[in-house]
């Protein structure tokens, strides 16, 4: 049987994202239709229309999702017809080289991909979707292990946060940068995955929590999420942090943005010894540069996060069950519930810096 759904396509670069109904993929073996029920706008979402990232057009936009099982194919074991469910932009194949080696956030089947086909179609020709789901649509078909199971007392709105700003911003300071108690920890960067970065390293025990961002309208957001200090962007940056750090600077720096200026401002606010991780994706054209001699007689270390260095079928339920229980308070992330045609206008508010997370109700 033939399904179509409504989805938010760009057909060319430039040119703004508009609603069509797509015809959606017959589901396979290992494959199933999820109805979208919340949807979140994401920073990559955005570098996919401003010219960060180039993916072949048209392009079907969305990845950070949550919603409900309707259609499994054959030899899908993990979910079944009615479950809630979370995507996941990065699924692990389990059997390449680093799903065998405790890293199946970098697996080779799926590392890389900005978009690709999936076999849905727009007025008969191939559309592409964004991170392999392109979840800014009505319904999505997914092979099953892009999508975990999470309990269906947890808001759509709060579980599509799981696939994406949290499980990054959570997974960078707990997974990446091994956060401990009492270490200092500066966050540059506040939108969904810095907010969730600040609470968790308020969580493990930070502080103080330093949370950066070039604009004085977050610092509500920042205290909500957990900071002790807000800091609004300056060149006087690594002056500032200094003074709240005992004059040493940051045990650890969480790079939120995804710039080469904002990676060095992070590098210079850290102490001898410190660590910087870079959570943010940048342009391929933004180049970073540090002197070789402040590298060595430093002693700091920079990482990369990617998608929270996590297992996501481990993680995402852990997420969930804190939420549910307590322990993770996402309220404050959420600060726009929108519909899908609202989307293009939460985009321009990101631009700006506007807000946490605009979540698109379904």
């Amino acid at each position: 049987m033939t399904h179509y759904a409504r989805g938010l396509v760009v057909r060319d670069p430039g040119v703004p994202a508009t609603i069509e109904e797509l015809r959606l993929p017959v589901i396979g073996p290992g494959q199933v239709r999820v109805e979208i029920r919340a949807a979140g706008v994401c920073h990559s979402d955005l570098s996919m229309i401003n010219g960060t990232l180039r993916p072949p057009h048209p392009l079907v936009l969305g990845h950070e999702a949550a919603g409900q099982v309707v259609e499994i194919g054959d030899r899908v074991s993990r979910v079944r017809v009615g479950d809630h469910v979370v995507l996941n932009w990065q699924p692990a194949c389990r059997n390449c080289w680093f799903c065998e080696h405790g890293q199946p956030w970098l697996c080779s089947t799926s590392s890389g991909v900005a978009a690709l086909e999936n076999g849905m179609t727009l007025d008969g020709a191939p559309v592409h979707v964004t991170l392999g789901l392109g979840a800014f649509a009505e319904q999505v078909v997914a092979p099953e292990n892009a999508v975990v199971a999470v309990p269906p007392q947890l808001g759509f709105d709060l579980a599509a946060l799981l696939g994406c700003s949290v499980l990054t911003g959570s997974g960078a300071v707990r997974n990446t940068a091994g956060v401990r108690p009492g270490e200092s920890v500066l966050v540059i960067g506040l939108g969904g995955v810095g907010l969730s970065a600040v609470a968790a390293a308020r969580a493990a025990g930070a502080g103080p929590v330093i949370a950066v961002d070039v604009s004085e309208a977050k610092k509500g957001l920042a205290e909500a999420a957990g900071a002790t200090d807000f800091l609004v962007s300056s060149d006087a940056l690594s002056k500032e942090v200094r003074a709240l750090t005992e004059k040493r600077g940051a045990d650890h720096a969480i790079e939120c943005v995804g710039r080469a200026s904002t990676i060095r401002a992070a590098w210079r606010a850290t102490r001898r010894g410190g660590q910087v991780t870079v959570v943010g994706m940048g342009a391929a054209d933004d180049m970073v540069q540090l002197a070789a001699l402040d590298i060595f007689s430093s002693a700091r270390t920079l990482k990369a996060s990617v998608y929270g260095q996590a297992d996501t079928d481990l993680e995402v339920p852990a997420l969930a069950r804190d939420v549910l229980d307590g322990r993770l308070n996402l309220d404050h992330l959420i600060t726009d519930r929108i519909t899908l045609a609202d989307i293009p206008d939460a985009f321009t508010r990101m631009a700006r810096g506007e807000g946490a997370r605009s979540v698109a109700v379904l």
